[in-house]
């Protein structure tokens, strides 16, 4: 038995587009017929139960794909879980490696520190009686240079008890003539030591 409906329903009966629906009429795939401006088809109780039928797969397999992309995403969301977990696992062990090496980087520094401090006593006590004894060495000599007195100091001297220059220039003159001890005189360097004693006899 056949039945007129719209193009509309038509569609909606067949699980297709208007646009399907005219391409059928077109192709003769489907009888129609116009009425009044209007196009109509006819529908038979077969095509419709096919139809439904059709559709009712397509619910199905719908259903089914549905079924299967929650599947996936289950089986993805797991796999991530499990991803994020191991991720976790290794920062935290990775923290713990970390600490373990900046420990044992502090124990090497503070051993190396100890034999530093160590060596440093040691070479202090082997080194400390020489060091002492440079030191008298170095207060002896400055004790002897101090017993010197420079040129400007000794024409000073002279010139309060009335020497001229003149007179303070031979005086030294000949007291380095006469090897006198109090005037030493380099000539290499050109420099003149003058020992501070009692100059009396110059005067």
């Amino acid at each position: 038995m056949e039945r007129l409906v719209t193009t509309t329903q038509a569609a909606q009966i067949l699980g297709l587009s208007l646009q399907g629906v005219h391409y059928r009429i077109k192709k003769n795939q489907l009888k129609s017929i116009k009425q009044s401006g209007k196009i109509f088809v006819y529908i038979s109780d077969k095509v419709e139960n096919e139809s439904i039928k059709v559709s009712s797969n397509n619910k199905i397999n719908v259903n089914n794909d549905v079924s299967l992309i929650i599947e996936v995403k289950d089986e993805q969301i797991a796999l991530l879980k499990k991803s994020q977990k191991w991720m976790k696992k290794q920062y935290v062990s990775e923290i713990n490696r970390l600490e373990r090496n900046q420990k044992d980087m502090m124990s090497v520094l503070n051993s190396e520190i100890k034999l530093l401090q160590s060596a440093f006593n040691e070479m202090r006590s082997i080194y400390k009686p020489q060091i002492e004894e440079l030191k008298k060495t170095n207060d002896t000599v400055f004790n002897k240079t101090s017993k010197f007195i420079t040129l400007k100091e000794f024409t000073l001297f002279m010139k309060r008890n009335h020497k001229s220059q003149d007179d303070i220039k031979l005086i030294i003159l000949k007291a380095i003539k006469d090897n006198d001890k109090r005037f030493i005189y380099n000539k290499s360097d050109k420099k003149l030591l003058i020992l501070n004693s009692n100059f009396d006899d110059l005067l």
